[in-house]
């Protein structure tokens, strides 16, 4: 079954965790994806894997170069676009007591001025009826300690998603974001020790309703349900998080 058979679809951020699943997702019925990301070897091998119809395009989220630069090999090889995943993003776990200025920074650019001017330079693609996706996360409502400046810079992608969803309602385009909460995506090995990452997951699965970790493609589906498929809805947030903004 080809469901988006003749779907042109850009993912920021799409060279692995669910972003990678949501392109795998995509291609296996029959869009073409484009996906980006900042390392070239990992675009390599994720391209490798989704095959034919995967453009895999190195691109920095906090670069309007970069940026700019994505939306012209986008028009050149689309044309349009039937939907937008805009997920690269960043974490960083620090104090709020000791939460250096530079890495404060790196969050908001990469986090939230990048989604806005992505959206900014793509949306002239968006086809009438398509679908723009952000990614927010569980921390944009809730107080939780070490991420303080990561949960702000959500929670301004949040609030942007209801501003785009109305500037972008005469056009005909839907702008909603998927919320994810503990993902096992091997986020946490890479920005904590192997210590410290296992004591965080396990904390962070007592504390979670449903007892566990959700998988990416329980994102993924999220998403292009919310691309494809929600064609009554924009401006909203849709949790995936098992239950942890929720209950």
């Amino acid at each position: 079954m080809d469901k988006y058979s003749g779907k042109n679809v850009v993912i920021t951020g799409g060279s692995s965790g669910f972003g990678f699943t949501t392109a795998q997702l995509l291609v296996n019925d029959g869009a073409r994806v484009l996906i980006t990301g900042r390392t070239q070897a990992s675009l390599d091998e994720a391209r490798d894997r989704l095959g034919e119809n995967a453009l895999a395009v190195r691109s920095d989220a906090a670069s309007m170069a970069d940026i700019d630069v994505l939306a012209g090999i986008a028009k050149t090889e689309f044309g349009t676009l039937d939907a937008l995943f805009v997920n690269a993003g960043v974490t960083s776990f620090a104090p709020f007591e000791s939460m250096p200025e530079y890495v404060y920074d790196e969050l908001f650019t990469i986090n939230a001025k990048g989604p806005y001017f992505t959206v900014q330079k793509l949306a002239p693609l968006l086809t009438e009826g398509s679908g723009v996706v952000l990614t927010t996360s569980v921390a944009n409502v809730r107080g939780l300690p070490m991420i303080s400046a990561y949960a702000a810079s959500k929670a301004a992608v949040r609030s942007m998603t209801r501003s785009l969803a109305r500037e972008l309602l005469p056009r005909g385009i839907r702008v909603n974001a998927v919320s994810p909460g503990p993902i096992d995506t091997g986020i946490l090995e890479k920005a904590l020790s192997s210590e410290a990452a296992e004591q965080t997951k396990a904390q962070m699965t007592a504390n979670n309703p449903m007892q566990r970790f959700g998988e990416p493609a329980e994102v993924a589906k999220a998403v292009l349900y919310l691309a494809f498929d929600a064609t009554y809805t924009t401006g909203a947030e849709l949790a995936v998080d098992g239950g942890a903004s929720q209950l």
